[in-house]
């Protein structure tokens, strides 16, 4: 083993939000050899979660029983080959937007999304109408066996906000394709939407990004639309939970689907609040938000 294995290890320095526990075991292995060896060699009997930048992340005060496997620098790579570009998972979505950029390759919608591209992949991450399952040519993981696979869209399965990935296997690098276009315009047109994310959304406070997937309407026939017209932030505003507070945790005042730690908050007190506002906004509307967030691991004793 080459990598960095280090027990009782606190994850709050390792997300954005800065709130969780520590795990039992915290892994950072060297690299795609590294991991597989570690994976194999491993009881099954151990549970393994992986976890990229922890933008999306709420790790509860009680910490995790089980091996996380952060991936760092030993998966960050990216590299254009014509129009298809391949990313470690560790790579920044910000970077890699920017890298395919100065190629000429359009991949722009990942400018504006928070994480890494392991996330990414993992939660089929979209924008302005784009998602990953658009462009996504194959993606490769490491089973809890410690066996290197390809993966294509199909075994994934892409759904909105969801892909199925088997218990325990890490993604360890995707390939995507997308059209080619002009150098200069691809940068104005990533300048303009990092202006604009940033003037409606809380971008300089310390947030895991939207807190609820948008919720799948209705047709005239009663069957579920997933168009997503119907806007999480919108239904949260019609309960009244716009700058709503739990501690030092709170609903941003400016994007009210970003839940916000505005001081010392603890995961309790973000989740917490989190589920306050999917009580009011089903009494409201009677729509039921589901978590965009991923929240593992568990409470502190105190919270039980």
């Amino acid at each position: 083993m080459r990598g960095v294995l280090t027990p009782n290890r606190s994850l709050a320095d390792l997300t954005w939000l800065r709130v969780g526990g520590a795990a039992d075991w915290l892994f950072q292995p060297a690299d795609v050899d590294d991991l597989a060896v570690f994976l194999r060699d491993l009881d099954p009997a151990l549970p393994v979660f992986p976890m990229g930048v922890g933008s999306n992340l709420i790790v509860r005060d009680g910490g995790i029983r089980a091996v996380v496997i952060r991936m760092g620098r030993g998966f960050n790579a990216i590299s254009v080959n014509g129009n298809r570009v391949t990313a470690g998972v560790a790579a920044l979505d910000a970077h890699v937007a920017r890298k395919a950029a100065e190629a000429g390759v359009d991949l722009t919608f990942l400018r504006t999304i928070p994480g890494a591209i392991g996330g990414a992949v993992r939660m089929n991450a979209g924008c302005y109408g784009s998602y990953v399952a658009d462009h996504l040519v194959s993606a490769k993981a490491v089973t809890r066996a410690g066996e290197v696979v390809t993966l294509g869209p199909a075994e994934l399965n892409f759904r909105y906000r969801q892909t199925d990935l088997p218990e325990g296997w890490v993604l360890v690098e995707a390939t995507f394709e997308a059209q080619p276009g002009d150098r200069e315009a691809l940068e104005a047109k990533m300048t303009e939407q990092v202006a604009k994310r940033d003037a409606t959304q809380p971008t300089k406070d310390r947030t895991a990004g939207s807190t609820f997937r948008n919720p799948a309407g209705f047709s005239s026939t009663g069957r579920a639309d997933d168009s997503h017209e119907l806007k999480a932030w919108k239904v949260i505003d019609d309960a009244g939970m716009r700058g709503a507070r739990l501690g030092g945790a709170m609903m941003s005042e400016m994007h009210p689907n970003f839940l916000v730690n505005i001081g010392g908050a603890t995961a309790a007190e973000l989740e917490g609040l989190g589920e306050e506002v999917r009580k009011k906004v089903f009494q409201n509307s009677c729509i039921c938000l589901e978590w965009e967030i991923k929240r593992v691991g568990e409470p502190a004793p105190e919270n039980e």
